[in-house]
């Protein structure tokens, strides 16, 4: 594998050397900090992620105080004492992005963080007690227990709420295989994001720096070369 600091290099130079590298990785504050996340911003941040999945994401910030409105603020316990009827309205909405299988999934996930509030005190302990060493199988239950939160978007919910991990971009992955990791060109597999995770670990204990840190500088050495203003538009992109 190429080390890392090669890497760093490489993505210090093509944005312009080494402050304005910095300035496009994001602040991360401790894992423990997501004890504090209250549960309607984790369902929230959930909804978020799903919607704006295949969307383009500015309409969904757009409209997004129509959604908080529009579900509730996101209260889980507020959603679960809602009628069929409710959700059957939601798809006529205007505040919001008009797609049933989207609006069923957050019923789904106020389930879902719900019961895990219950199991653990809140969603939000429960992520700060989960090790950023094992972010994959964070992923898996999240993807099996929840409503679609598989691939990308649970990478990038965990990103958006202050979990330190990765998320698989293509110009990520493109870095790790061009730095010697045997993965696919799109890296979906469960063997594939373990070895991944197994690198990012080692190169996180190697270097120090936040998984998000190492999954920001590998994105951003390889594939086209985004203007740094662009980029710190777009903090927690890959």
């Amino acid at each position: 594998m190429t080390d890392f600091a090669k890497i760093h290099a490489r993505a210090a130079k093509r944005k312009g050397g080494e402050d304005v590298l910095k300035s496009l990785l994001p602040a991360v504050a401790p894992q423990k900090a997501l004890a504090d996340v209250p549960d309607d911003r984790i369902l929230a941040e959930m909804a978020k992620r799903i919607f704006s999945a295949g969307f383009v994401w500015s309409v969904i910030e757009a409209k997004w105080p129509g959604f908080e409105e529009a579900f509730l603020g996101f209260q889980p316990k507020a959603l679960l004492f809602q009628p069929d009827e409710f959700w059957h309205d939601l798809a006529r909405d205007t505040r919001i992005v008009r797609n049933p299988q989207k609006i069923r999934s957050v019923r789904d996930n106020a389930a879902f963080v719900d019961h895990v509030a219950k199991e653990h005190g809140s969603f939000g302990k429960f992520l700060s007690e989960w090790p950023a060493e094992d972010q994959v199988g964070l992923l898996d239950l999240m993807a099996k227990r929840g409503s679609r939160l598989g691939g990308k978007t649970g990478q990038y919910f965990l990103r958006f709420i202050g979990y330190d991990g990765f998320v698989t971009s293509g110009d990520m992955v493109m870095a790790l295989r061009d730095a010697g990791l045997d993965i696919g060109e799109q890296a979906t597999s469960k063997g594939d994001l373990k070895k991944i995770q197994a690198q990012i670990n080692d190169w996180a204990k190697a270097t120090k720096l936040p998984r998000v840190h190492i999954s920001r500088i590998l994105a951003m050495s390889v594939g086209e070369n985004y203007p740094a203003e662009k980029l710190q538009a777009t903090m927690g992109e890959e």
